[in-house]
């Protein structure tokens, strides 16, 4: 893995603090003056893999592959470079190696979009969650400050022994048109009730979005 001198424009940095709030980690190698992102999510994923793949192109390696894990699952995976960027953002997120909320965190429409497309579900059109559950309560209470902090009311919702943010069915409304527009085609599913087949449009969908 090279490093890279690649920056990061402002949309980038969005997306991936919504990747740190999901599936997106951060790694060092011992060493190495940098670290490096890695994105892996589920095959089916692979059109959205793909997408945040083209948004990091300029910090990325090589492009996505599978990966056969155990039971017979297959991932889809990318790394980014080694960058100073993704190093300093190690550094504000992440706790003994455990991966924590920041205190200053700042959310908007786009890293709340892609958080909800990577660990977002929807049980219902009255049952919406973000599954926070790899995050200690302290974080989680902080989460769910800066929800209200964009006009979002939520609560942690007992998941078995974990908790997880439920947001309340009047918040659901604000939440769909905050991040629908961010929304890629093939996570459209997460906020439809009743999902039907529609054409599906092409990761160049993406640049689109980010220039219009």
């Amino acid at each position: 893995m090279d490093n890279t001198v690649g920056s990061l424009d402002q949309f980038q940095r969005s997306v991936i603090i919504g990747c740190l709030l999901g599936d997106g980690y951060i790694r060092q190698i011992p060493g190495r003056r940098d670290a490096f992102l890695e994105i892996n999510h589920s095959f089916s994923q692979h059109e959205y893999v793909d997408w945040k793949y083209l948004v990091l192109s300029n910090i990325s390696g090589n492009a996505p592959k599978k990966r056969k894990g155990s039971e017979g699952r297959v991932a889809y995976r990318f790394y980014t470079k080694q960058n100073p960027e993704i190093t300093d953002l190690m550094k504000l997120w992440y706790v003994n190696k455990m991966k924590t909320i920041p205190l200053d965190i700042e959310l908007n429409s786009i890293s709340l979009a892609v958080w909800y497309m990577d660990d977002g579900s929807k049980c219902s059109e009255s049952d919406f969650y973000l599954n926070t559950q790899q995050f200690d309560l302290s974080s989680q209470i902080i989460l769910i400050k800066k929800l209200r902090e964009m006009g979002l009311s939520a609560k942690l919702n007992k998941d078995k022994k974990y908790r997880r943010i439920r947001f309340l069915k009047s918040s659901i409304p604000e939440l769909k048109r905050i991040i629908h527009k961010h929304i890629i085609p093939s996570m459209e599913y997460k906020l439809i009730h009743d999902p039907v087949e529609t054409t599906r449009r092409s990761p160049v969908f993406l640049k689109e979005k980010r220039t219009g």
